[in-house]
């Protein structure tokens, strides 16, 4: 190996190194995500197109190894699989996730390639990278379902002041102005060691707007904050509670944990109702552990709602039976249930998105390699509607556990008319690792892109309040008992991402064939 690779090599994993600090769940040292990117950049000046393709599937094994570490815990633990076949899911996911990156670092080598020169051109560089990261973001989290699991700006999702402008382009527009910081951080480094002078003015013309574009975002930023935070005080409010009542994984589904398990978060909910009740109370995913039609202890908690006099929203698994239908005449749902104060089911929302080898196994005829697995995942129907659940003046849109990832799904509840957005889950299965701080940190991302209230109950934590700027009122720590209420804005303000969707994602994603073709182009010509 090259003196030049070797370097390339450290530079990839240096890269790598400061992307897994500066994320949630371990060093959380997020003003690294300015310049992570910087050392891999430098791969694509200087080596050939299928060398920094190498460089990049290096950054994104070193990375997602240690972002991804927990899927082992998954599958060992309670997916019942042997040490050696969840290892290795792990590191199936992990290349799979760094193909992305190798992708990323591919491409940018080749446009940036100049005939008869040793290292690409920089500018070129500047103006790419953003546009092709985001694009390779935008279709991992569209192929096999989706895999959209912490794009770089999730990693600021406690510094609301820089994230203002997710409600323009969603958390891909965050993403595209991190890198563009890298790539201008790059550029300078690249014009200020430099041997030869920039001759054409057009480098620095393109560097200057690039500048003006990230302080039109700050001063975007800090604007929206101050003008969201005003208005939400003169919005209509709501007082919510939540009740986490931390039910280990292992004894969730027991039988003989039900009653105890119910009781629990009667006790924890009466504490947090007391004085002045509530609006609505919230229950996490699940967190009644039985098919409610079949269950006499359902009498107990619709009797609760009836005595606080207060809606309850409350994950349970449920089924639907239709005789006349010859195929699946039998349907299951992981469902969120809208319980009134006269202690009625009225409305229910179904999952949409499932959790492939969670709640459901794709391909399962062919993967008999995964039996252990399949035999302990349920087989669940996904829902198909958005609508909001009602309690009075509130319209909850629902995201249960892994659809708070998606985007998507909170914009449609939020175009259907939600007023305030909860998330319900059970982060159990992750375990005391770093996944439930991801799966937090993307669910905040929610509530700027909508501007609406968001509300989060899990099982084990955490559970939170945040605001339609994303600041986070309150959280609980992870593996404990707790139950609280605060008070929230029901903001109805429809955002340009809200009424557009992925409209950035999407473009950045159209610009890899148009850069492709001009760089093909370019190549005729000379």
């Amino acid at each position: 190996m090259t003196k030049r690779k070797q370097l390339s090599l450290l530079a990839a994993s240096l890269s790598a190194l400061l992307l897994t600090l500066a994320m949630p769940g371990l060093a959380a040292w997020w003003p690294l995500l300015f310049l992570a990117l910087v050392p891999l950049l430098q791969t694509a000046q200087f080596l050939r197109p299928i060398e920094s393709g190498c460089m990049g599937m290096c950054c994104g094994m070193l990375y997602y190894s240690g972002m991804l570490y927990w899927i082992v815990i998954v599958l060992k633990q309670y997916g019942g699989l042997h040490t050696f076949f969840a290892v290795g899911a792990l590191l199936l996911l992990v290349l799979y996730m760094s193909a992305y990156t190798a992708f990323f670092c591919l491409t940018l080598a080749w446009l940036a390639a100049r005939k008869d020169e040793a290292k690409g051109s920089s500018t070129v560089i500047l103006i790419a990278a953003p546009a092709l990261w985001v694009g390779f973001d935008m279709l991992r989290g569209l192929l096999f379902t989706g895999m959209p699991w912490m794009d770089l700006s999730y990693g600021l999702y406690k510094q609301p002041l820089l994230i203002q402008a997710a409600d323009l382009g969603g958390h891909h527009l965050i993403t595209y102005l991190l890198v563009q910081i890298n790539a201008l951080i790059f550029w300078l480094i690249d014009r200020l060691f430099s041997r030869k002078p920039a001759s054409n003015r057009l480098h620095y013309l393109c560097a200057s707007l690039v500048a003006f574009l990230l302080y039109c975002a700050g001063a975007y930023s800090t604007m929206r904050y101050w003008q969201v935070f005003s208005t939400a005080g003169t919005e209509e409010q709501a007082t919510i509670a939540v009740a986490q009542g931390n039910i280990e994984q292992s004894e969730k589904w027991s039988p003989a944990r039900k009653d105890s398990t119910i009781e629990r978060y009667l006790s924890l909910s009466a504490l947090a109702l007391q004085k002045g009740g509530a609006d609505l109370l919230v229950w996490p995913e699940t967190a009644l552990p039985f098919f409610p039609a079949r269950e006499p202890l359902m009498n107990r908690v619709k009797q609760f709602a009836e005595e606080q006099h207060v809606y309850l929203l409350t994950g349970s698994p449920f089924f639907t039976v239709d005789p006349e239908r010859s195929v699946r005449p039998v349907e299951y749902f992981n469902s969120a249930l809208m319980i009134n104060p006269e202690g009625k089911l009225t409305e229910r929302y179904n999952k949409q998105h499932l959790v492939p080898f969670g709640e459901y196994v794709p391909l399962r005829d062919w993967l008999w390699f995964i039996k252990p697995l399949v035999e302990l995942v349920g087989d669940f129907t996904p829902g198909n509607s958005s609508e909001p659940l009602k309690a009075e003046r509130i319209k909850a849109g629902i995201l249960i556990c892994f659809e708070s990832i998606f985007p998507h799904i909170a914009w449609h509840t939020t175009q259907e008319g939600a007023n305030v957005l909860v998330s319900l889950t059970n982060d159990a299965w992750y375990g005391y690792s770093s996944a439930p701080y991801h799966s937090w940190a993307m669910t905040v991302f929610r509530a700027v892109e909508n501007r609406r209230s968001l509300v989060r109950a899990a099982n084990t934590g955490i559970s939170g309040f945040v605001e339609p700027t994303g600041l986070i009122n309150s959280a609980s720590p992870i593996f404990v008992q707790a139950a609280w209420k605060e008070t929230v804005p029901l903001m109805t303000e429809l955002t340009i991402f809200t009424r557009f969707g992925h409209f950035f994602g999407m473009f950045c994603l159209s610009l890899i064939p148009l850069l492709i073709f001009w760089k093909r182009f370019e190549k005729r010509r000379q």
